[in-house]
């Protein structure tokens, strides 16, 4: 009798290989794309908590921070003018980045504001950005 070999033949391990490899093409980027969608999401709400930040800084002073004040005065009161004099914050304990690591681009001339992220490109002025303003 002949002694029968227990395992796998190459040719049948190379055919699961070309199963999963398939199979990994199909899946891989919808689960990269949701990937995509919830830095987008992470970004938005951050923005909508900056904007919020923002309304309240306002509500005390009568105005936004300037742009070269920055969001900084939104975690310490700004020292240049026009300096608040209702200042209550610390309004944000530190200013965050986006989902994508980078540093939200604040123009502000104190009436009204905009808030930008630069998002996965990390470049402004492209169509991938987003904004707010109040």
């Amino acid at each position: 009798m002949r002694k029968r070999r227990k395992g796998f033949t190459l040719i049948e391990l190379m055919v699961v290989i070309v199963i999963l490899g398939l199979l990994a093409a199909l899946v891989a980027p919808k689960f990269l794309k949701r990937g995509e969608e919830a830095k987008v999401t992470t970004t938005e709400v951050q923005m909508k908590n900056i904007e919020q930040a923002l309304k309240l800084y306002k509500l005390h002073n009568s105005f936004y921070p300037t742009t070269d004040q920055g969001l900084k005065a939104l975690v310490e009161k700004p020292q240049q003018e026009p300096i608040p004099k209702n200042w209550k914050g610390p309004y944000l304990e530190k200013i965050p980045k986006d989902a994508w690591g980078n540093s939200f681009i604040y123009v502000s001339d104190g009436k009204h504001f905009t808030l930008i992220s630069p998002g996965p490109d990390g470049e402004e002025g492209t169509k991938d950005d987003l904004k707010v303003g109040g």
